[in-house]
């Protein structure tokens, strides 16, 4: 049974009406809403086909709303999985636009492409914007990179699908189609570069769009209200359907969400909101803002209210997190403190009795270390910490969380090096990246089959069974060694007047000379099916290399991956295919079927093991102990002199960051204001760093019992990120202060 605190109690008296609430992590907000919502199931006399709209933010946490919702409408003797719908906010939309698809200009039987799907299709559109204009780069790049192909070509198609995708899903959020946007760039006084540029790649995908019968997840959204706005008796018709609207993770609304959500309340509807500001870590250039939720709660008729008390952590780690708010509004660069990127309220204990209560308090467990380490450094000191730490508390739960996929992938190396049981919830496990590795190495040599570099390459992957062998081991890096240095590749692969094996006969022994036949066969029978499609080159290269199941399944849903890929994409060949399984391989992107759900990871369903995971990934989850690493200020940046910012690009002129200027542009359009080169770039920076912010208050706060910090020089140039000396200042004080306060023997 459900036994609320008192400020939980405040929120449950709700009735009806307008309710913000402001939740910190750990307050048991999600298991607020759901009792609401039971409450008023309960009370509630639904006229027939009324239902209690719960609106969330990802399809894992409808399953989990569901749960809660079932649980407790049981024990009032009501019918678990009536009167209520729980949805995405996506999955709203589509349900609005399906119910009146010819509202939204669309036809009965319409699709909706997924982000693979999408990103398929703009790639296309890059692809022929930059054919037509070859030149357009040089306008961007800096100087020392103009006449170098490689950022001509792969780094300009680069930034600019990146650039254009924030272009038009800003452009959608203010209902801007195509043609209005052509019509403003008409009419606007001077030249915005980017923003023509963008807005023709727009009106391409726009129409591969329309071609398909098809439909974006942004596109939804923006018809989704569209149909609202002309249908007002559709619209009526929903709003008398859904009495109460109850919406959870109301921090990562957008604006055009809101104002979907409105509509359906009402004026004197029925409408509550549940977030946390301070937990707002969607990247930047999304369309979401946490000053929605923020305004919406200090809004007049509004009810205002609060979770403060969360019994997750100790007081220390609590007080840390508070300690980082409270810098925050005093923020030294004023432009950051503006952005007011953390907000009370602050974490409050449990109160007495309560059936969380916080974890038994010790200071001696939060750690924040000064040494500047080098990454390998930093990785083998939190390794360490771990194995002892796992070794004292077998039955406990522990996380290094990361601000990047790539970062944890070099921890697992560690963990695994040292023996340590570890899970992964990156992009894609190890055995994952190994698989698609070794698929993306054949792929890249088959594309450049000259290549003696990428054909040692591939006789790695080739030997990869005998890679535990330590005798092996050498014997595989001397022979790559060597084919690295064949001048003429064909004199092995394919010889005529010079075969390179006969060349080296006396200096491999008759074992090595076989191996290297049976290689050459197979690179032989790799380069004849090249042409054969992709998933079928992929399946005959599996079936060579690879002898575990485990792998074996894997290489079949790469196969069917790339194949879905080439339907949407037919003219990619095999470097694209390549380049896109390099990029898995590095943990830089996940696909769906080769990766975990991390709507369902469980930290407590592995006791015993090192979780590795980022921190954006981390959210909503929690662990006895919390190793934080890698807080620099490359990956925590305070728009400082000497911090360097992922959006500019070293091969991009002036420290340009071009989505932020690209989006500029259009907000000049929109507004017919003045645009001026380089301030919207220094604005990113600003956004990023209260970005950064939050996301350093999301690691903190997923600690119950124990927290460590540290922080490395990446390659040499790196510093202590500014909030963490700040921190780690704040808490030193705060330790001599208790030393001070001890009785003197």
């Amino acid at each position: 049974m459900f036994k609320p605190r008192p400020k939980q109690a405040e929120v449950l008296a709700y009735r009806r009406g307008y309710m913000g609430v402001a939740a910190v992590p750990g307050s048991g907000k999600t298991a607020t809403l759901s009792y609401l919502a039971a409450q008023l199931l309960a009370e509630t006399d639904l006229a027939e086909g009324g239902e209690i709209l719960i609106v969330t933010l990802v399809n894992s946490a409808v399953t989990n709303f569901a749960r809660g919702v079932n649980e407790y409408v049981k024990g009032d003797g009501l019918l678990p999985g009536y009167g209520y719908r729980v949805r995405t906010l996506h999955g709203l939309a589509n349900d609005i636009v399906r119910g009146k698809p010819s509202a939204a200009g669309l036809d009965d039987q319409f699709t909706i492409v997924d982000e693979r799907e999408s990103n398929a299709i703009l790639a296309d559109a890059v692809d022929a914007w930059t054919r037509r204009n070859p030149e357009a780069p040089d306008a961007y790049l800096a100087r020392e990179f103009v006449d170098k192909g490689h950022y001509r070509t792969q780094k300009w198609a680069e930034i600019l699908s990146e650039t254009a995708r924030n272009f038009i899903k800003q452009a959608k959020d203010d209902l801007l189609t195509p043609l209005a946007v052509g019509r403003m760039l008409d009419a606007y006084p001077g030249e915005l570069l980017l923003a023509e540029i963008c807005a023709e790649i727009y009106s391409d995908y726009d129409r591969a769009l329309a071609y398909r019968g098809a439909v974006d997840f942004q596109d939804l959204i923006r018809l989704a209200l569209k149909v609202l706005r002309d249908e007002p008796v559709y619209l009526a018709t929903l709003q008398r359907k859904w009495v109460y609207i109850l919406e959870d993770e109301a921090q990562d609304s957008s604006r055009l969400q809101e104002e979907i959500l409105r509509a359906l309340a009402g004026e004197g509807g029925n409408w509550v909101r549940v977030g946390d500001p301070n937990q707002a870590i969607f990247e930047t250039f999304t369309t979401a803002n946490p000053r929605y939720l923020r305004e919406f709660i200090s809004s007049a008729g509004v009810d205002g209210r609060e979770l403060p008390n969360s019994g997750r952590s100790t007081r220390s780690i609590q007080r840390l997190a508070n300690q980082l708010i409270a810098w925050s509004l005093e923020h030294p660069h004023q432009a950051i403190r503006e952005r007011m990127p953390l907000s009370i309220p602050y974490i409050q204990p449990t109160p007495a009795g309560d059936p969380q209560p916080n974890p038994v308090d010790n200071p001696e467990a939060v750690v924040l270390y000064a040494e500047a380490y080098s990454a390998t450094k930093e990785a083998m000191i939190v390794t360490e910490s771990c194995k002892r730490w796992l070794a004292a508390n077998p039955e406990g739960t522990a996380a290094i969380l990361v601000a990047r996929n790539t970062r944890g992938s070099e921890i697992v190396k560690f963990l695994r090096q040292a023996g340590l049981p570890y899970i992964e919830n990156l992009n894609s496990t190890s055995s994952t990246r190994a698989v698609v590795g070794a698929l993306a190495r054949v792929l890249g040599y088959l594309a450049d089959p000259k290549s003696a570099g990428k054909l040692a390459e591939v006789y790695r992957v080739w030997r990869r069974d005998d890679r535990d062998d330590p005798a092996a081991v050498a014997e595989i890096k001397a022979v790559a060694d060597a084919l690295r240095r064949i001048k003429t590749v064909e004199d092995l692969v394919a010889p005529r007047l010079s075969d390179w094996l006969e060349d080296v006969a006396d200096e491999v022994d008759e074992e090595q000379h076989a191996s290297l036949e049976a290689f050459r066969e197979r690179v032989g029978a790799w380069l004849r099916a090249a042409e054969m499609p992709i998933d079928q080159l992929i399946l005959t290269i599996a079936g060579d290399i690879f002898r575990d199941v485990g792998e074996i399944a894997t290489a079949h849903m790469v196969a069917l991956y790339l194949a879905r890929l080439a339907q949407t994409h037919p003219l990619m060949r095999p470097p694209e295919f390549a380049a896109e399984l390099y990029d898995i391989a590095s943990n830089k992107r996940r696909f769906a079927g080769l990766s975990d759900d991390e709507g369902q990871f469980d930290p407590d369903a592995h006791k015993g093991k090192v979780t590795v995971t980022t921190l954006h990934k981390a959210k909503g989850l929690e662990w006895d102990r919390v190793y934080m690493i890698s807080i620099n200020n490359y990956d925590f940046p305070s728009a400082e002199a000497n911090d360097s910012f992922i959006g500019e690009k070293w091969y991009i002129r002036d420290d340009l960051n071009l989505s932020a200027e690209a989006l500029a542009q259009l907000a000049a359009l929109k507004e017919g204001s003045v645009y001026r080169e380089g301030r919207p770039s220094l604005n990113a920076r600003i956004d990023y760093a209260a970005e950064r912010l939050r996301l350093l208050y999301v690691g903190i706060t997923r600690a119950r019992k124990a927290l460590t910090i540290t922080w490395n020089t990446g390659r040499g140039s790196a510093t202590e990120a500014t909030p963490l000396l700040a921190l780690r200042t704040w808490w030193e004080g705060e330790r001599d202060k208790e030393m001070a306060r001890e009785p003197q023997r």
